[in-house]
């Protein structure tokens, strides 16, 4: 397909039918469950949105996708498209109460599951084949509604219109990122992740998607030969997911250079640094993309190579500030508040005026009467016109690229009928930002720490649940009567080498060392257990990573899973490698 560039990017759906006249045989998704040419797609495309549209779906109406992550995921958000109407994201993956709270805020019209069978949905009466390729939809309906943390306590959708959404295909082609001719593209993310608009919407302009399976995605060494095997030319990660299967997919893609979209986080200096080595020698053509949910997923970007960290410039067509607290512009190398205006911006908070008005306000260095977004990011404008990352002005923290507000979980852990008041605070460890949840009782006897995480993870996805529970008589205040943040103890995230050294056996020794490098505590018996200490799927991915370079073990992800107790998965690695693990166990720490 060609690039655009027009001032108005034409909508998604009338490129993808452009994209089906031109390559009917070409595969359009590699699913788990089987692979689509265009031509099938969009014969299913078509019988879905017949079905949709009779069930009410249209123009300024919202319907739910909650569907596994295969081929009939990318029928139902292509059909919901197609019928005029905007997608819910609603992952499976996450907890019932959170997916129960995003339907009654957003209330859908309904909600597609398995059970709506999308291979040919019912669709009696229902003259299929000249539907219009955008249902009646103009530029300004909305094409999906994402939800986000929110520092009120309850999530936030997103409204996000179908002009954005094109825009930012458009913008990305004409930056020069999308490459030239048929890609073949990784959807990594999860579809309530706003970085999966950017992957999967990419079939619109004729490119082959290919679907990553959960599971895989920490399996770094399979991941990399799904990768290689299906011939994915572009992959868009985390810095936090990179860091883990860097290694192996670099190994696989040797000789084919691997355009990589890195975005949802900072990138570590050294990590850009590695980035940039990889693009010299011609493995890697990485690329830093930034963009906050509420501007349609990406705002800036740059290709990575010399220097040090930054988010490069505005997309075409967007406009990027640093303004100080009246709203002026800081001189170049000051510090201020990111705002972003341009067509890619959402149309605002669903149902939420009061908190879209604070956050969307008028242009005023446009003058215009247009509206810019107050990113809450602080940056800096360089001498070259990149702009760098300074951080948070807020609370808000990035936990494995996923935007957490530490007052949505605070909300949660209030709910509690253990906990009168409750206060979350991240720390710096080992694997990135950890959450630490303090707690007061609320009848003097508090509640442990492994009930309150089995509280929070039953109501919010897995990245918001706290690593560590502080059970305190009172929480510190201030003179403004709010918790002082600085006097909370900072627990020990430090790992030692005392109850390392009281283990039982060589094995289990080498395991603790691997839990307390990556989880930032020390385990002190064969009974403890990895999830209970605050492991989570990354950091399973970081264990298995760190025993690969300690004894030369490769473990599936899943044996975290399956042996989550200490000494259970030392008697599994013992078995694996029992010839030299005390010898092993005897050298020094890595």
């Amino acid at each position: 397909m060609t690039t655009r560039g027009t001032a108005v990017a034409p909508d998604l759906m009338a490129r993808f039918a452009e994209a089906v006249a031109a390559f009917p045989a070409r595969t359009a998704v590699i699913a788990p469950d089987g692979e689509l040419t265009f031509a099938e797609l969009d014969a299913r495309v078509s019988r879905t949105a017949g079905s949709l549209a009779a069930r009410g779906a249209g123009p300024g109406s919202l319907v739910g996708v909650r569907l596994p992550r295969g081929a009939g995921l990318v029928v139902a958000l292509l059909a919901v498209w197609r019928a005029g109407a905007a997608y819910l994201p609603l992952d499976p993956a996450q907890p019932d109460a959170r997916l129960q709270t995003l339907i009654d805020d957003a209330a859908p019209r309904f909600v597609v599951t398995p059970g709506m069978d999308t291979t040919g949905m019912d669709t009696t009466g229902m003259d299929t084949t000249g539907m219009d390729t955008t249902g009646g939809a103009g530029p300004g309906d909305t094409a999906y509604v994402i939800y986000t943390s929110g520092s009120t306590g309850r999530p936030k959708g997103v409204q996000v219109s179908r002009g954005a959404v094109a825009h930012l295909v458009d913008s990305l082609e004409e930056a020069g990122f999308y490459g030239e001719g048929h890609r073949v593209v990784a959807w990594n993310a999860a579809v309530s992740f706003d970085a999966s608009v950017q992957q999967w919407a990419r079939v619109c302009r004729g490119d082959t998607l290919v679907l990553i399976e959960n599971s895989m995605r920490g399996e770094p060494e399979l991941l990399a030969r799904h990768l290689s095997r299906s011939g994915v030319t572009d992959l868009d990660v985390t810095p936090s997911h990179w860091s883990v299967i860097g290694e192996p997919i670099t190994s696989a893609y040797r000789g084919t250079p691997l355009r990589l979209f890195v975005g949802g986080e900072a990138i570590p200096e050294p990590m850009w640094r590695d980035l940039s080595a990889a693009a010299a020698r011609g493995v890697l053509e990485p690329i830093n993309v930034y963009g906050p949910t509420e501007c349609a997923v990406d705002s800036t970007g740059t290709w990575i190579g010399a220097g040090s960290p930054h988010i490069g410039a505005p997309l075409p067509r967007v406009r990027a500030y640093v303004l100080d607290d009246a709203l002026r512009p800081v001189p170049q190398d000051e510090e201020g508040e990111l705002y972003i205006a341009g067509p890619g911006l959402a149309d605002g908070y669903l149902r939420g005026p009061a908190l879209t008005a604070r956050r969307f306000v008028a242009d005023v260095v446009a003058g215009d009467g247009s509206r810019m977004y107050a990113t809450g990011d602080r940056a800096r404008r360089r001498a070259d016109g990149t702009l760098e990352y300074a951080g948070r002005a807020d609370r808000q923290v990035k936990i494995r690229g996923h935007r957490v507000e530490p007052g949505e979980i605070e909300t949660v852990l209030a709910r509690h009928p253990a906990v009168a008041r409750a206060v979350v605070v991240p720390h710096d460890g080992q694997a990135g930002p950890v959450l630490v949840a303090y707690h007061t009782a609320a009848d003097g006897n508090p509640a442990t720490g492994a009930e309150l995480r089995d509280h929070v993870a039953g109501h919010l996805p897995a990245a918001m649940v706290p690593a560590f529970y502080v059970a305190m008589d009172t929480l510190p205040l201030n003179q403004s009567g709010k918790v002082d943040h600085a006097a909370l103890p900072v627990p020990d995230l430090a790992p030692g080498l005392s109850a390392a050294d009281a283990l039982s056996s060589p094995a289990e020794r080498v395991v603790a060392e691997a839990w307390a490098a990556v989880l930032g505590v020390e385990p002190a018996s064969g009974s403890d257990d990895f999830f209970a200490l605050g492991g989570h799927s990354l950091t399973a991915l970081y264990v298995i990573a760190h025993l690969k370079r300690r004894i030369g073990v490769v473990l599936p992800t899943r044996t975290v899973y399956r042996l989550p107790r200490l000494g259970d998965l030392a008697r599994h690695i013992e078995g694996l490698s029992a010839t030299h693990m005390e010898e092993i166990a005897c050298q020094p720490r890595s």
